[in-house]
């Protein structure tokens, strides 16, 4: 595998594609919005910048990685690819329509994968011809520091498929761990009802804000509190895992907290937005939003 192109180009496409440019992959980052995709560039060069500053990687191999990456709002060229990997919205309606297309459009030896952390990778296995190299590939966010990629095998996707994708993963000096195709599959089927615990908790006025992220970074050891993670993920993000999953398992211990729901309907998806639980207008810290969670 040479040739990789990436559909999306928000916080994680834009991460998985500056990965890729990294280890010497030649990386097509498309994106239908001309705006989005700018954006997307601009935060590759100052994550690159950010690196050498760092010493992590040298003004050469900076250099290297932006010559790796093409920007496109052209889907017909992407199509001739080696891998297509999905970094959409979690709306399967979008992503099925998205393979759909793939499908009619890519050689037959591409393999198809997606990034969702919850939809089912069957389901959109099935929306082609081509159910054997259908796989998810579902990178940690922030994608060139995490390690994990969670490797999702629909009941169709072959042996040949997984291990190309477990020795693609190792290339780009990730640690592939494979996973069967259920919803949430690993990752979030643990992680979500954590958060979701931790909304509760705080709608119940058990602790605040402060007291619940501290509590699970000091005493177990978590680098980062779970009403913190909610929002480097995005509130309106676990509220949609969590739908995906209930709808899935039927069990209601999955549904999303009204707090969560109330936030997401006010727009107040965390990072990105600019508030959650903590207000990021100050870029220097993550002040508390309100009383009500401090």
């Amino acid at each position: 595998m040479k040739n990789i192109s990436v559909i999306g180009s928000g916080t994680m496409g834009n991460g998985i594609a500056q990965t890729f440019a990294l280890f010497n992959f030649n990386v097509k980052l498309y994106d239908i919005n001309s705006e989005n995709l700018k954006k997307g560039e601009q935060t590759i060069l100052k994550n690159l910048q950010r690196m050498v500053n760092k010493e992590k990687i040298t003004e050469s191999e900076a250099e290297n990685s932006v010559g790796n990456i093409e920007y496109t709002s052209d889907f017909n060229s992407i199509l001739n690819a080696d891998l297509v990997i999905e970094v959409v919205s979690e709306n399967f309606k979008l992503k099925k329509s998205i393979f759909k297309e793939l499908d009619l459009k890519c050689p037959k030896n591409t393999i198809i994968a997606s990034n969702t952390s919850s939809i089912s990778i069957t389901k959109l296995a099935e929306a082609t011809t081509r159910k054997d190299k259908v796989i998810g590939m579902h990178f940690m966010n922030p994608v060139p520091i995490m390690k994990l990629v969670e490797v999702i095998n629909s009941k169709y996707t072959s042996k040949e498929t997984t291990d190309m994708i477990i020795t693609l993963s190792e290339q780009l000096e990730k640690i592939p761990l494979v996973v069967n195709d259920f919803p949430g599959f690993i990752s979030n089927r643990i992680l979500m009802p954590m958060i979701n615990e931790a909304i509760e908790s705080l709608d119940q006025g058990v602790a605040d804000v402060k007291n619940i992220d501290g509590i699970m970074k000091l005493g177990m050891g978590h680098p980062m509190g779970p009403l913190q993670l909610a929002d480097l993920i995005g509130l309106d993000v676990c509220k949609s895992i969590l739908e995906v999953m209930l709808d899935g398992l039927k069990n209601p211990k999955y549904r999303p907290n009204k707090l969560l729901i109330e936030l997401v309907n006010n727009g107040k998806l965390g990072i990105k937005s600019g508030e959650g639980f903590y207000d990021y207008s100050d870029s220097k810290k993550a002040e508390f939003v309100s009383k009500r969670f401090s």
